[in-house]
């Protein structure tokens, strides 16, 4: 089965990846993993890439094609994958048409988009082992310190909330129209994502029609 994921930025596209890639046994393909990991290790991608992110705007197109191809064409992609926070705009789902990816089924996981400020601005990193923490959901035995290392935590640049802003705006202005391409297509289905973790994963996979 090949998938797309859509979702705002902290709508819980990634954790519902693992679920599906538990189920299904496929990977799950996330440009945005893949642009932080170019970032972290300072490759020419990275760099050229860092402006955009940082600022909340979408990488151009031709940073991510050549990569995105590259990637699929793995022998663990046979089977099917799961593309994570692409195509983020209806030139990329043109791209990936014409790619011959052959997807089956888009699930577009709905949110609001103050939850996701609260949710996106509220978490924090250990600068040393990269733990995640949330000052609400999840939060450190101490502040500021990372309960597993001890190391310093930190607030990351694209969590902040003024930027967190100008990429839901960025989202909404941008990959909203994919939805509709691809409802024109017939293969996208809608879930309300305002739930727990468990209670989305269900209504992805009851939309999807796969046994628990």
């Amino acid at each position: 089965m090949k998938l797309i994921l859509i979702g705002a930025p902290g709508a819980g596209k990634g954790t519902q990846a693992e679920k599906l890639i538990e189920k299904l046994g496929i990977p799950s393909i996330s440009t945005g993993n893949i642009l932080r990991e170019h970032l972290a290790k300072g490759t020419e991608l990275g760099e050229k890439a860092r402006g955009y992110m940082e600022s909340g705007a979408l990488v151009p197109d031709d940073l991510i094609v050549d990569m995105l191809k590259a990637r699929l064409s793995k022998p663990d992609c046979e089977k099917g994958y799961i593309l994570d926070g692409y195509p983020r705009t209806v030139r990329q789902a043109e791209a990936l048409c014409g790619m011959g990816a052959g997807i089956d089924r888009v699930v577009s996981i709905e949110t609001d988009d103050e939850a996701i400020i609260r949710r996106m601005s509220g978490r924090r990193v250990c600068r040393d082992c990269g733990a995640s923490y949330h000052l609400l959901y999840n939060k450190p035995e101490k502040d500021g310190v990372c309960s597993k290392c001890g190391g310093p935590l930190y607030q990351r640049d694209d969590d902040k909330e003024e930027t967190v802003r100008a990429r839901l705006s960025v989202f909404h202005q941008q990959t909203e129209p994919v939805k509709a391409y691809y409802e024109k297509e017939g293969i996208l289905l809608r879930i309300d994502g305002m739930a727990e973790i468990p209670v989305v994963t269900k209504r992805i996979f009851d939309a999807l029609g796969l046994s628990e």
